[in-house]
């Protein structure tokens, strides 16, 4: 999300996501955009939250089955419950390439990983499959003739309808093996309406824009997958493990949650 040469630079969405979630990974102007998303729309950090529990319940069922291949796309800045430590639970020979179109997410993704092995962070564009997957390092640490876990998270919201995002997903799946997932979380606002459209509203006048669906579109996505159970649920009710905290009611229905085997 790039600012035209002299204007002041807007919210990164990376790095406000990493204020939600309690990192240090931001400065004044995220911040202040936090706070007024949160004035507004008190359960954003909640929602937030709930995300990156589904992304670690998500990670564990995908290394679960044996994959050990991950490629984050809209990975944000991997610093709190990242993929390759999750996955690294159940596989220490874990590979795991995260993606933002954020430059601000990349740099501080860049430091935080420094060292870390069979790890990279690039910058990349979900809109372009074709270059994200001809990348250097994505072709360096995925091996698209295993299974490979492909994680879209709070990141197909911002690609518009003429975009044709559904087109974009089955690209990624044309590139997949079977066996192969696919994670997607995806906001809504089916469940809490008048909360949503307010951080849409404030999103698009600080960040950019983003597009809420509902859940047959949502479903969509995974056209070509074995969409496992429970399907497209709320985020707090796919898989929750035992002991969760219960969700706020408001919070808990905006974002879908869905993950999908390909056969």
């Amino acid at each position: 999300m790039d600012n035209p040469p002299g204007t002041p630079r807007r919210a990164s969405v990376a790095s406000v996501y990493d204020y939600y979630l309690g990192g240090d990974r931001n400065d004044d102007v995220d911040r202040e955009f936090a706070r007024r998303m949160i004035s507004s729309v008190p359960e954003a950090p909640e929602v937030a939250r709930l995300n990156r529990a589904f992304l670690t319940r998500a990670v564990r069922h995908c290394a679960a089955a044996g994959v050990r291949q991950f490629l984050d796309i809209g990975s944000a800045i991997p610093r709190v419950a990242p993929v390759h430590e999750t996955a690294g639970e159940k596989h220490p020979d874990r590979r795991v390439v995260y993606v933002d179109v954020e430059p601000e997410a990349v740099a501080h993704g860049r430091d935080l990983l420094a060292g870390t092995p069979g790890v990279a962070m690039i910058q990349g564009d979900l809109r372009e499959p074709d270059v994200l997957l001809a990348h250097d390092e994505v072709r360096r640490l995925i091996d698209f003739t295993e299974p490979v876990a492909v994680l879209m998270l709070g990141v197909l919201h911002y690609v518009a309808d003429a975009d044709r995002p559904r087109d974009l997903v089955a690209r990624y799946r044309e590139a997949m093996a079977p066996g192969s997932f696919l994670v997607v979380s995806h906001g809504t606002d089916d469940g809490a309406p008048e909360r949503v459209r307010s951080m849409v509203d404030i999103t698009a006048e600080g960040q950019t824009t983003a597009y809420m669906r509902a859940r047959a579109e949502v479903a969509a996505f995974f056209t070509g997958f074995d969409l496992l159970d429970p399907g497209v649920v709320f985020l707090p009710r796919w898989r929750p493990d035992p002991g969760d905290p219960p969700a706020s009611p408001r919070a808990a229905v905006m974002a879908f949650a869905g993950v999908g085997r390909l056969p």
